[in-house]
This record gives structure tokens, sequence and C-alpha cells, in this order.
């Protein structure tokens, strides 16, 4: 391949990998190595993509303390491990989640932070929205923090009584 000329088949083969992993049908395969190939791959992502519905996006990452499937989790800058994100201590960084475990861990365990998306949980009332607590850390609440030090972060509303959509704010520090 000259200077310049673009890498046909190597984006081919990422488009049919990212084809393959979301089991989107590849109507137009096998693909050419050419522009039209090329052209062929895009169009099945693009046609299978109004079929496709992640439930969950997230990430894995290394808990610094025990948690527990459904905690909202932030992330510490020093290290990059994740716990129990909490409202009340005043500081943006344990306020600011990044997602919610998807499953119980001991501390130095790997967790699942599902950061967009549904997420299972009890006891909800669609149409509520959800706040981190700042009398638990890692709970949420239907109730918005108040008084001068805590913050306020809202994560997400109750889709269903047991879904809870995420949508996660940057926290506002009350003062």
């Amino acid at each position: 391949m000259a200077q310049g000329e673009p890498n046909l088949e190597g984006a081919i083969k990422v488009l049919v990998d990212l084809l393959t992993a979301n089991s989107f049908t590849m109507t137009r395969s096998p693909y050419a190595n050419n522009f039209r190939g090329l052209v062929d791959a895009l169009l099945d992502l693009k046609e299978g993509f109004p079929n496709f519905v992640a439930l969950q996006v997230g990430f894995n990452a290394t808990a610094f303390q025990d948690v527990t499937d459904g905690d909202a989790l932030f992330m510490r800058t020093s290290d990059g491990q994740v716990g129990k994100a909490s409202a009340a201590d005043g500081t943006l960084e344990n306020a600011t989640v990044v997602g919610f475990a998807n499953s119980t861990v001991s501390a130095n365990g790997t967790v699942r932070v599902v950061v967009a998306g549904l997420k299972t949980l009890s006891s909800l009332n669609a149409g509520d929205l959800f706040f981190l607590s700042d009398s638990t850390a890692g709970a949420i609440s239907t109730s918005a923090p108040t008084g001068a030090g805590k913050a306020v972060t809202r994560v997400g509303e109750a889709s269903t009584a047991t879904d809870l959509a995420i949508h996660i704010e940057p926290p506002v520090l009350l003062r």
C-alpha cells in the first residue's frame, strides 16, 4: 500500500467485527476489498442500527471497597478504582457518579459499572426522578439533598417499577 492510500481491507475488517459483535445482519457480505465493499459494509451497519438496542453500556473497574449490586459508584482520581458515591461529604469527587454496580463484589474485586441504559432495581415508581443519597453511601433517593456542603447529583428516572433509566448528571455542590 502506497503512502496516503486508505487501508480499505482494515476498515472493512473493523466494520465486520462491529457488525458481528452486535449480531447485525450482513446482507451484502462477503465484502470486496475495495470502495464498493466498504460502502456495502457501511450500509449494513446503518441498516442494523434501527434494530439495535443496547440495554446497558458499561466498563469493568476494580472496587476499593465492598460494593453491592445497584450501588451508585464514583471513581477515585488517584488510582481509577471505584467505590460507593456520597452526596454528604462535601467533595465533588465522591459525588460524581460514574455508574451503578452490576454485581456485588468485595474490595479489590472487579465490578461491572453500568453507565447508560437500564439498571434493574426494586421498589421504584415509574416517573420518579432519583438523586444520589446524602444519608447512605451508594444509595439513591427520590429526595434531592439539601443543606450546605451536600451535593445534588441526579442519576436517572424510573421507567418502570423495576427499571432505572440511567441519566447521570454532574453534581452541584450546595453552599
